[in-house]
């Protein structure tokens, strides 16, 4: 498995989960509406990092783990008001959560790793 790996599989992962909770949503237009932003910011970190992981600079790479964390903060903030509203139940949403405030402590830290070696280069 090569560095990065299991990383790439979490997002897979939590894009997968992120898709099967919008798709549950109802079609009231809030709903349709959340699914519809949770789905678009849930799913593309996966392909940030990927596109991260084949990066043609140290710039590239850091600034494409950025987007990918931007993704995750969105999603972070839409499971919250998704949680706030009380139209789902907070057991189908806090694995959802932890998994995404895991992958933001992962990729932040990705970031200022990245940046650390930039800088001592």
């Amino acid at each position: 498995m090569a560095k990065g790996d299991d990383i790439q599989n979490r997002l897979i992962d939590f894009a997968a989960s992120t898709i099967q909770l919008s798709s549950k949503l109802e079609n009231s237009p809030a709903e349709k509406h959340i699914s519809k932003q949770l789905l678009r910011s849930g799913a593309s970190p996966a392909p940030n990092y990927a596109e991260a992981r084949s990066a043609e600079s140290a710039n590239d790479f850091i600034h494409k783990l950025k987007v990918a964390l931007k993704e995750l903060d969105e999603t972070k903030v839409w499971l919250q008001i998704l949680l706030r509203s009380h139209i789902k139940e907070p057991k189908d949403i806090s694995s959802l959560q932890t998994e995404c405030d895991e992958l933001c402590r992962i990729i932040s830290a990705s970031v200022r790793t990245a940046m650390k070696r930039k800088n001592n280069q």
